[in-house]
């Protein structure tokens, strides 16, 4: 018997949704900056590396002395380039500027929003990550790509890691929340770039991980664990 295109429609559509009920879903977009030199050995890690270098030396392989000094012929010439490592602490580091990039370079920074959101549905502006709430998109990627490519103009110079949310937190109604909601933060990183042109909030901060925890005390154990690194 062959079914009719309701009964095969309807299905689908409710499987697309995520949720059976008209609740309030959000989509935040925890965007990142990755390291960009090598973060400083731990002391512990250091000496361990030192004690393993002096330990293989021992029983390393001797080489002929004839052998050495052929190896050490080698390489000379006009071509070779005195390396000067560029500085670690940069002049943001030494203002405290967190609207730039150029800090922490051994750490991640992660994109803070001071403006309207839905923390704060009054209109009282707030510390909050970029977020949209989910209303028609095809997935919730989707509505986590729409909140990051308003505060940015477009994603071009950004990666999502991934299609599925990295955690989520369920938001009760409270005095300043009317109603409860569901928060779905996704993973975005920048890509080749070191400024962006923020827009649509009154402040904007790129904070380290101990930095953000600072913004969101009552969220602090959730981000903590969310935000592994």
């Amino acid at each position: 018997m062959r079914r009719s295109l309701t009964s095969l429609v309807q299905p689908l559509a409710g499987a697309r949704g995520f949720s059976t009920s008209s609740e309030k879903i959000v989509a935040s977009v925890l965007f990142e900056r990755l390291p960009v030199v090598i973060p400083k050995l731990d002391p512990a890690v250091y000496a361990f590396q030192e004690f393993s270098f002096r330990w293989r030396q021992q029983y390393r392989r001797k080489y002929p002395d004839e052998f050495l000094d052929m190896s050490k012929s080698r390489g000379k010439g006009d071509y070779q380039i005195d390396y000067v490592p560029a500085p670690r602490i940069t002049e943001a580091d030494e203002t405290n500027d967190r609207k730039s990039l150029q800090r922490a370079l051994d750490r991640r920074l992660y994109l803070l929003l001071y403006g309207n959101s839905n923390e704060a549905p009054s209109g009282k502006p707030v510390w909050h990550f970029p977020e949209k709430v989910y209303d028609s998109e095809e997935t919730l990627r989707k509505c986590a790509e729409s909140a990051l490519e308003s505060v940015l103009g477009d994603l071009s110079q950004t990666y999502f890691v991934g299609n599925a949310p990295m955690g989520h937190m369920v938001i009760q109604q409270r005095e300043n929340v009317p109603e409860p909601y569901k928060r779905f933060f996704f993973k975005s990183q920048v890509i080749d770039t070191n400024k962006f042109n923020i827009r649509k909030c009154e402040d904007f901060v790129w904070v380290t991980k101990d930095e953000l925890l600072e913004y969101f005390p009552e969220q602090a154990e959730f981000l903590k664990k969310m935000i592994i690194s």
